[in-house]
């Protein structure tokens, strides 16, 4: 019963790493609503209208 209990403990550990892992910022993440689409220098506009600082280029 000990190692159910156990194993159980160490899978739910390594779901809830997963996410946190998962959870990171994108470029127009929060209040910018998302990424509309690419300008033609590949930067990211966003679904507020303004263009994101992020240093990553899109294609």
């Amino acid at each position: 019963m000990k190692s159910i209990s156990t194993a159980l403990l160490a899978l739910v550990f390594t779901f809830t790493s997963m996410s946190q892992a998962q959870a990171r910022n994108t470029p127009c993440s929060g209040k910018m609503g998302g990424v509309s689409h690419c300008s033609a220098d590949g930067k990211f506009v966003c679904k507020n209208g303004k263009i994101s600082q992020s240093k990553k280029t899109c294609h």
